[in-house]
């Protein structure tokens, strides 16, 4: 069952976005060569209690760390560790965080120093991907309206997206009906409603849309090793159209921008 917010509750999903999505503002800045996935990791689970919320993904389902990094092929879910990033990596980090009892769900992808052309275009394809998917996050569109917006681009380029792991509902819970692949048929799949709240997620694949996943149990590389890249917003389907919650501009930023940890 999909689960309608009130005024009140999207208020709060609402800070619970912004928090997350200035937090992973953050994240990005601190991405260098030479920095660990840890490090960053530390960084995420302190801004984000510093903010008064919690990291949603810890504990969640036994996931032990606070954000999913995953690098060049590794396509979600990845865990942070020693490994140093370099130059030349891509680098997705996904993070979640719950405030007054509402989750904020948010991810990107990040060039490690100076990458290729053909991984930037990656990155820049599933950005685009994700915004074609806003766009159809309105009242009177169907779930897979949002499906095919993703696909329709994604191939168009040449790229394949991954049909093992898909977006989702989001509220008092991380993973709210419905499920929301990142392909589909227009017209079909359930009819949006205001007040549905949904975290869609673009996963763009160079090469297979297939994945395994590793010995860990969670981290998903795709099944040829070729680089992958996601990105995920939290969006509020509204009567003005969609609004996009973990989206946060430069003035906000400025205004509440979480302190730095020091790892």
């Amino acid at each position: 069952m999909i689960i309608g917010k009130s005024r009140k509750e999207l208020e709060k999903m609402r800070a619970a976005g912004q928090l997350v999505g200035r937090v992973l503002q953050e994240l990005r800045r601190m991405v260098e060569p030479g920095i660990t996935t840890l490090e960053i990791d530390a960084a995420a689970e302190k801004m984000i209690r510093d903010g008064g919320a919690l990291p949603t993904f810890k504990g969640y389902h036994g996931f032990p760390f606070s954000i999913c990094a995953s690098v060049n092929e590794q396509v979600v879910h990845g865990f942070p560790s020693s490994y140093e990033l370099k130059e030349g990596d891509i680098f997705s980090i996904d993070c979640g965080a719950t405030l007054e009892g509402f989750v904020g769900d948010t991810a990107t992808t990040v060039p490690v120093g100076c990458v290729s052309e053909d991984l930037l275009r990656l990155i820049r394809v599933t950005e685009e991907c994700l915004e074609h998917a806003i766009e159809q996050c309105r009242e009177g569109r169907h779930l897979g309206d949002i499906g095919w917006a993703v696909q329709k681009h994604a191939e168009g380029h040449g790229y394949t997206v991954v049909r093992d792991y898909v977006g989702h509902g989001i509220g008092r819970r991380m993973h709210e009906d419905p499920q929301i692949p990142n392909y589909g048929t227009p017209g079909k799949g359930a009819k949006i409603k205001n007040g549905y709240v949904f975290a869609v997620e673009p996963m763009v694949n160079m090469g297979t849309h297939l994945t395994k996943v590793l010995k860990d149990g969670w981290t998903v590389v795709t099944l040829d090793g070729k680089p992958s890249a996601h990105c995920e917003h939290t969006i509020a389907i509204t009567e003005n159209g969609p609004e996009v919650f973990t989206r946060v501009t430069a003035a906000a930023v400025a205004e509440k921008q979480p302190e730095t940890a020091s790892v």
